[in-house]
């Protein structure tokens, strides 16, 4: 009886042990499930978070003016917001026409075409710019390798914060589905529609740009000398490797000529 006794306790206690062990793996399996999932959430709020600031480089502040980011429905803007700022050229420089001329960076030439019937209020404002003098000196700040191709250009300060001490908007010219083809040069803005100044990008490969945000205004075209460009600053990459950021190559407008 005392040995029957005896076995049933150590049954009990085995029991107990093995429901001891079974409880804690189901803890470290809780934990390990529950750690699994905040894993996969911080994950994806990076990925976000990458993404949107992909997004925001067309879409930031008069420093990110771009590229890009000008793509279907317009974001609204504040009523303060939806109007031109300081001393804009006519609209009508533009002359509803195309204009040719020469946009030099680096010393190597770009034969560009600006569409005048299309985007007359921006492309009034690149001529002015361009007859004055303004771009000459100034440097081409910005460039992206990966996702979306283009170089930024146009801004006095040299840091994307600058611009002609005046902006103006609604965005023109508009592509309806998005795509920038290589050789498309548009101006760069913040949030804004009315944000656009001088700051403006080329672009180098075919670009899909988001369309949420209303786009941005295509002025014209680079008719020559992207391949010399790409072979002279692109190609490069930025300075430090990363896929946005000043080029490796510092870049400047040497001249702009049009007409």
């Amino acid at each position: 009886m005392a040995s029957n006794d005896r076995q049933a306790r150590e049954e009990r206690a085995r029991l107990r042990t093995y429901q001891a062990r079974q409880e804690v793996h189901t803890r470290k399996q809780r934990r390990r499930t529950r750690d699994n999932v905040i894993a996969v959430l911080a994950l994806v709020v990076v990925l976000a978070l990458a993404t949107a600031a992909q997004i925001f480089y067309f879409s930031g502040g008069p420093g990110a003016e771009p590229v890009a980011t000008d793509t279907a429905t317009p974001t609204p803007t504040p009523a303060a917001e939806e109007e031109n700022q300081g001393d804009v050229p006519s609209a009508d420089i533009a002359e509803d026409r195309t204009w040719t001329g020469t946009l030099t960076l680096n010393d190597i030439p770009l034969g560009v075409e600006l569409d005048g019937a299309a985007a007359p209020q921006a492309v009034s404002s690149e001529i002015s710019l361009a007859q004055s003098g303004f771009y000459t000196g100034t440097s081409c700040h910005r460039l992206t390798t990966e996702g979306i191709w283009v170089l930024q250009c146009g801004d006095p300060s040299g840091d994307g914060t600058g611009g002609p001490g005046y902006s103006y908007g609604p965005v023109e010219n508009v592509p309806s589905d998005g795509v920038y083809p290589a050789g498309t040069i548009a101006m760069a803005r913040a949030a804004s529609q009315y944000s656009q100044g001088s700051q403006f990008f080329i672009v180098y490969e075919d670009t899909t740009l988001p369309g949420d945000t209303g786009g941005y205004t295509v002025i014209g075209k680079v008719t020559s000398g992207l391949d010399a460009l790409r072979a002279g600053v692109i190609d490069a990459g930025t300075s430090d490797g990363a896929g946005d950021g000043a080029p490796a190559v510092p870049t400047t407008i040497t001249a702009f000529t049009i007409e």
